[in-house]
């Protein structure tokens, strides 16, 4: 904490004297949104895989890990390492910044549908942990059959 005030006040007292001395001050923009590291992807697709077989259910409450729907999986898993999530996949598609699905990476949310209705997360090799029906929570391809044919777009949180 007394670190941090320090810091800001020494930014301050940098921002002021630079204005003061040269009428300017350049000061190093931070990005709106920093994306999740790949060690932090990492965890979570470990987090994730804890949890294959757990049983769907739709409209699963957020409080219990006995089963998932796919946006509470989402939300529960990136929730244990400090990313916030909203509850519904349509929301959930609206946080990060877009991403093709060339460049997808490990931990990038994957959406299926147009309007959203289901949301994985990507764990690379073109596959993603998910969960829909039965037997629950699963690691799926994303480039062929069914989820090839209804991949809507990416995100990266």
């Amino acid at each position: 904490m007394m670190k941090h005030k320090f810091g800001k006040l020494m930014m301050s007292v940098t921002v002021s004297f630079s204005l003061l001395m040269g009428g300017t001050a350049v000061l190093q923009a931070q990005p709106a949104h920093a994306a999740i590291s790949s060690s932090k992807a990492s965890s979570i697709i470990s987090s994730a895989k804890h949890y294959l077989g757990t049983p769907y259910k739709f409209g699963a409450s957020t409080s219990t890990t006995r089963y998932f729907d796919c946006s509470s999986f989402t939300k529960k898993v990136f929730g244990m390492h400090g990313v916030s999530l909203p509850r519904e996949s349509e929301d959930q598609a609206k946080k990060g910044k877009a991403v093709s699905k060339s460049n997808l990476k490990p931990g990038d949310l994957v959406f299926f549908y147009k309007p959203v209705h289901h949301v994985g997360i990507y764990i690379g090799g073109g596959k993603m942990i998910h969960t829909y029906g039965s037997p629950g929570v699963m690691i799926s391809t994303i480039n062929s059959g069914w989820w090839k044919d209804h991949y809507a777009f990416a995100r990266r949180v």
